[in-house]
């Protein structure tokens, strides 16, 4: 997994659609929802830190932004 593209697709797998309008709560949200697959077993350490970096570096860009 290397982009956000991958991330939607991950989430997506297991049903998880977020959209609020507000960007910088989808990626909180997002990250929430990762944290409890991979503290429910369902992703691997892996993926989990893959997940989180994504995130951060979107979470970042968006404060790039503003």
């Amino acid at each position: 997994m290397k982009t956000f593209y991958d991330l939607l697709q991950l989430l997506k797998k297991f049903g998880i659609f977020i959209y609020t309008r507000d960007r910088k709560m989808d990626l909180q949200l997002m990250e929430k929802e990762v944290h409890e697959l991979h503290s429910w077993g369902m992703i691997d350490t892996l993926t989990f830190q893959q997940a989180i970096l994504i995130l951060r570096k979107e979470l970042s860009l968006l404060n790039e932004k503003k």
